[in-house]
């Protein structure tokens, strides 16, 4: 069987873990702060905070922004974190369309749909591809809106030479073990601005401004020296991973782009698509995945439908209508293209999707 994903672990990591084990810090500590600095250096900002998995960074970074009982656009086309992590906040989601070539969130939908009650808007740069942050900025300065890049599954890649996480007021990363680099678990809050830095420093940590003085209502949202020090070896070969991840889009590019019946990921200019996946559209969905099965290819549906249309949401009165989302979401398909894939597998890929798309 061929994986969807697979995390790519070394020795690095493993003697990594294992000096941690051996120091009997496991908690946050130093390995934490090393992590923090060296991440913040790779994205270009002055402050990275770690916390326990991308989610609770979403949670954390929106919570020190005060969305509470404020309303922050967010497209439907996504993670239901995207989304949850609002409602978690005390704000309220407003789902905004995508726009059809790059699933990123469709800005002009989003201008029609702030209102008085409007606070942050929150761009996903979904599979890897930066949204359009000039447009986006602009929208938010117009309207003085925060702005949060939901950065999940966007590590390392860049939008017109910046690093993604640089750009908006605060961007949040997760570390799960499919993305593009892992801790196990984990995530990271990314800003330039000290406030928010602060505030969210003391809510992953009981809101204590110093050791047992309580200032702030907070939680117990930190990252632990062993997830650290996996993370610490991981970013050392974040661009290798990258590079390999576009080395293998780049083949299908070439392999599928000639087949009518599919429509391979289109890239915008001046950014650095980093394939967290690379999500094909296909006419006949159902008779590839079929192939797949048969033949031991790995697939993922992200997504098979849009966070508005999901029960929950629609319990909780959260409601949209989205066409290009509700019509995506019966088309798109991710095929393999992590760094652990070998040139046979790739070629099998491809092969299946030439014969059966």
């Amino acid at each position: 069987m061929i994986p969807i994903a697979k995390p790519v672990v070394g020795e690095e990591e493993k003697r990594a873990v294992l000096e941690v084990l051996e120091s009997g810090m496991l908690a946050m500590g130093e390995y934490v702060e090393k992590f923090e600095k060296a991440f913040a250096s790779y994205i270009g900002v002055k402050h990275a905070l770690s916390t326990t998995n991308g989610t609770q960074a979403l949670i954390l970074a929106l919570k020190a922004l005060g969305v509470e009982g404020k309303e922050v656009l967010v497209p439907s086309f996504t993670f239901i974190a995207s989304a949850t992590s609002i409602i978690a906040a005390g704000g309220k989601p407003v789902f905004v369309d995508i726009d059809e070539r790059t699933f990123n969130m469709d800005v002009e939908d989003a201008r029609k749909k702030i209102t008085k009650d409007a606070v942050a808007v929150m761009p996903v740069h979904l599979f890897g591809q930066p949204c359009e942050m000039d447009a986006i900025m602009e929208l938010a300065e117009e309207h003085d809106l925060f702005v949060v890049e939901d950065a999940c599954q966007a590590h390392g890649a860049e939008y017109k030479g910046r690093k993604v996480g640089s750009i908006g007021h605060v961007a949040c990363f997760s570390f799960y073990p499919t993305k593009n680099m892992t801790t196990g678990e984990g995530g990271m809050i990314t800003t330039n601005d000290d406030e928010i830095a602060e505030k969210i420093r003391m809510l992953r940590n009981h809101g204590q401004k110093e050791r047992y003085l309580h200032v702030e209502l907070g939680w117990n949202y930190r990252m632990t020296n062993i997830q650290a020090a996996i993370g610490i070896e991981q970013l050392k070969k974040l661009d290798k991973f990258n590079e390999k991840r576009r080395k293998n889009a780049r083949y299908y590019d070439e392999m599928l782009s000639s087949i009518d019946n599919v429509e391979i990921p289109y890239v915008i200019p001046e950014v650095k698509h980093v394939y967290h996946q690379y999500t094909i559209r296909v006419k006949e969905r159902e008779k590839l995945i079929e192939a797949f099965r048969k033949e031991g290819v790995g697939y993922g549906i992200y997504y098979p439908a849009g966070i508005h249309q999901q029960p929950v949401m629609q319990k909780l009165g959260f409601t949209a209508r989205l066409p290009v989302t509700e019509k995506i979401v019966n088309e798109v398909i991710s095929i393999p293209v992590h760094p652990a894939l070998s040139e046979e597998e790739l070629e099998k890929v491809a092969d299946v999707v030439r014969r059966c798309a």
